[in-house]
């Protein structure tokens, strides 16, 4: 038996392996991108200081020779035409050096370095160090960095993704218990969970909480058994004085008081038998269009009966389940719909399923998100009862593995639908 919620549209999801796998893939491509620029920028400043130290130890080097021979050596020039402004007019015989940004054909960027070759007015001796041929290699560099980042996102992905189903496996384990839990399963347990970590953590949670919930809903049945056995003598009694009283006004009204209270009595040890597990239905093969015309009639409420012919037989096929439990069903749904609805009551019947509603205010929002309860009846403007009615149905109806469901019509009215399984 399943009681329904509210029609909602389905969450979208995405699963927590694809969000872990997706999160490794984008840190990987940062990491990438970050590593790939700081090895760039590294580079490209290595290449530089290395040219500009050349460029320093060549003028040393060329000014020595210069000096001693007269002739000029390391490729270096006095006054040459490209020398950048800064160098050209030097205000102390001190090596200087600057960057030439300047490409022509393969010649550039370069680092230069001059010196005077005497006191002002001078010439200045000066070498080129061309950066062009180095740093030509740095696109071969970038290329190289990103295959390497490309292989190492293609190994880390499956790897996060691998470790991302191992948690995500262990999550809907434990995602798993606390559904079941919550459709009325309390025996449901997560069990051992290897590791210490907070999924482990939770799953003892679900667990405790589980025997928490099952430790007082035990409880609570005992309870509801042990009154309902201990109020079954007295309330007998109370009938048979009943008897005793003379016939009037006031007999009739005890009389049905105490017939009310016998009904709650027996409500109760239904409720109990159910939560025990000792209820065991007795299928046979019924027409399902008579047995709930004879339901509806046994309530003693007015209610439009409609058998919708399906098939060449001109009607609803006959169904194998227990008529007695099936009518205490739509017989309680009936009543529910009379008492805390509003006439007129209509009951259809097509196929498998069974469909009872009112034109009332309808089932509380409460009673949707959590199916029927005990003792609640949800809302003032449903009227007054103990609330046992629909739980005595659903209990019924999952005995006989069929499924309940509660809805609220569009244009107003309780739905009541059970569809028997096949």
């Amino acid at each position: 038996m399943r009681t329904s919620l509210r029609s909602t549209s389905p969450l979208r999801r995405v699963s927590l392996r694809r969000r872990i796998a997706a999160l490794a893939a984008a840190t990987a491509c940062l990491v990438a991108v970050a590593v790939g620029v700081l090895v760039h920028l590294w580079i490209a400043q290595d290449i530089r200081d290395r040219a500009e130290a050349r460029a320093f130890n060549s003028v040393y080097a060329a000014m020595d020779v210069y000096r001693r021979t007269g002739a000029l050596a390391d490729g270096a020039e006095l006054d040459p035409a490209g020398l950048p402004a800064a160098l050209r007019h030097p205000a102390d015989e001190q090596r200087h050096t600057a960057y030439d940004g300047r490409v022509k054909g393969t010649l550039g960027p370069s680092y230069w370095a001059a010196q005077r070759t005497a006191g002002p007015g001078s010439p200045v001796l000066a070498v080129q160090v061309n950066m062009g041929p180095e740093l030509a290699g740095l696109p071969r560099l970038d290329a190289a960095m990103a295959v390497a980042s490309l292989v190492a996102l293609a190994v880390a992905v499956p790897v996060a993704g691998y470790g991302a189903g191992l948690l995500a496996r262990r999550l809907r384990r434990v995602a798993e218990t606390a559904g079941r839990i919550s459709a009325g399963d309390l025996d449901a347990r997560t069990g051992p969970t290897r590791g210490g970590d907070e999924v482990a953590e939770i799953a003892a949670t679900v667990d405790a909480m589980a025997d928490s919930l099952g430790r007082r809903l035990r409880t609570e049945r005992q309870f509801t058994a042990d009154v309902a056995h201990e109020l079954r003598t007295p309330v007998g009694g109370l009938l048979a004085a009943v008897d005793l009283l003379p016939a009037g006004e006031t007999e009739d009204l005890i009389r049905a008081r105490v017939r009310d209270l016998r009904g709650l009595v027996e409500d109760l040890l239904e409720v109990s038998r159910l939560d025990a597990g000792a209820e065991r239905p007795v299928h046979v093969r019924v027409p399902l269009g008579e047995v709930v015309r004879e339901a509806v009639a046994r309530t003693g409420f007015e209610a439009e009966v409609e058998v919708v012919a399906s098939g060449a037989q001109g009607g609803p096929a006959p169904v194998e389940t227990d008529p007695r439990r099936l009518e205490r069903i739509v017989g309680n749904l009936v009543v529910n719909a009379h008492r805390h609805g509003a006439a007129p009551v209509r009951v259809t019947v097509e196929g498998r399923t069974v469909v009872v509603r009112d034109h009332g205010p309808g089932f509380p929002a409460e009673l949707l998100r959590h199916g029927p309860r005990r003792f609640h009846t949800g809302a003032a403007e449903r009227g007054s009862g103990h609330g046992l009615g629909l739980t005595i149905a659903a209990g019924q109806a999952r005995l006989l593995g069929a499924e309940l469901r509660f809805d609220n019509a569009p244009d107003g009215g309780a739905v009541a639908t059970l569809r028997l399984p096949g």
